[in-house]
């Protein structure tokens, strides 16, 4: 029987499993509204969610075996669960803290926050104080190449190894944890400038075309489908594969480029946002009552229309900084991105990537571009998780 045969057939066996529990439930419960009111989907859920889980703890175990074939097989799988399990635990204990210290208002805050949100807020401020304090806390610098390359993570010497590199160096040399630090401070701050640069243009913009209306309202709009019309991460590989020719002959840092051209590029979608809040926005009465006082166009931008756009803004900042990091990561694997000597994951991920296929027999040895790739997506998860309970509060909606 063919694989896709499997599967067909334990689709169908937890089907059935799920009408079964649905109906045990019912007759046990004496038809409980629990039960009663539950969609076939609901109970269908449930099951796969059982086996889900049964199956994380069978590779977990799995991964624990003691015959060394069967334990590399499922090693990714075992520190995985083992991260998260530790994760939500810091999560849980940073939410009590913030709790129990702190002023009246972050008690407050950190009381109605749930757990998901309080691992965000952990995942940022430890990616902040990583990349503020990238100086002090990487123990070689991100361009400092040393007489040993090559060296397997891990820092077993059996295994070429090295316990002063205990994640190895690159093919040059370099220590690979020290760039790994230098990177949050690199990528992460560098995607953070640009997406407040993109925040600016596009907010600006959209909020003067709401207001004003007219030929400026139709032209800013026209440029701005012009420039959707064309795929974002195809665009800038385009400006920047042009800039990369223009930066040496200017004597401009290609870095400058890529952050002008993909605070251009988002800037569009802030646009398109920004415009349409503030439409909705400057046909109330109180910015009609705003203008018969002979309120100028900067109190109403600022003071009017902006602290009633908070909420849609604040979700698209968290959107396009997630969006921004994962195409500054993107061009710089492309080799387009932030150029050599400073240390970027996603330069990181390109540069290491040949060690994934030595993880069948050593998985350490596939760590550099698994945790450059992790850290990339853990500050995405985190990112994703604040912002949604920052506009669940902002919206006014109840549990």
């Amino acid at each position: 029987m063919t694989w896709w045969l499997w599967i067909i057939l334990a689709l169908v066996v937890m089907g059935a499993v799920a009408w079964a529990m649905r109906a045990a439930g019912q007759a046990a419960t004496g038809n409980a509204p629990a039960f009663r009111d539950m969609p076939y989907g609901v109970a269908y859920g449930y099951v796969l969610a059982a086996v889900f889980v049964a199956g994380v703890i069978w590779a977990y175990l799995q991964s624990m075996s003691g015959e060394a074939a069967v334990a590399n097989k499922f090693y990714f799988v075992g520190r995985a669960v083992e991260g998260f399990i530790i994760f939500a635990i810091a999560a849980y204990l940073f939410r009590m803290l913030g709790r129990a210290v702190g002023t009246q208002w972050s008690r407050k805050m950190f009381r109605s926050m749930p757990l998901t949100a309080s691992f965000g807020v952990l995942v940022i401020l430890v990616y902040a104080f990583v990349a503020i304090f990238a100086g002090l806390l990487a123990p070689y610098g991100q361009a400092e190449i040393l007489p040993v390359a090559n060296i397997v993570p891990g820092g077993n010497p059996e295994l070429g190894g090295d316990p002063n590199h205990i994640m190895g160096t690159d093919q040059i040399g370099r220590d690979v944890l020290s760039r790994l630090i230098y990177g949050a401070q690199n990528t992460v701050g560098i995607a953070f400038v640009t997406t407040m640069l993109a925040f600016f243009i596009g907010a600006s913009l959209g909020f003067l075309a709401a207001t004003l209306g007219g030929w400026l309202d139709q032209l800013l709009s026209r440029a701005v489908d012009v420039l959707m019309a064309i795929p974002s991460l195809i665009f800038a590989l385009l400006l920047m594969t042009i800039a990369s020719v223009w930066a040496p002959i200017i004597g401009i840092p290609l870095t400058y480029f890529m952050v002008v051209i993909i605070a251009v590029i988002d800037s569009t979608r802030v646009f398109r946002l920004a415009r349409a809040v503030g439409a909705n926005i400057v046909v109330m009465d109180y910015i009609e009552a705003a203008k018969l006082r002979g309120e100028g166009l900067r109190y109403l931008v600022f003071k009017e229309i902006l602290p009633n756009a908070t909420a849609p803004l604040l979700a698209e900042f968290g959107l396009r900084f997630c969006f921004v990091f994962l195409t500054i990561a993107a061009l710089s694997f492309l080799g387009v991105g932030i150029q050599p000597p400073l240390a970027d994951w996603g330069t990181m991920v390109r540069d290491s990537a040949s060690f994934i296929n030595y993880a069948a027999f050593a998985p350490t040895a596939a760590l550099p571009p698994l945790l450059a790739a992790g850290a990339i997506a853990l500050l995405t998860v985190g990112v994703n998780f604040v912002v949604d309970w920052m506009l669940h509060k902002s919206s006014g909606l109840k549990e």
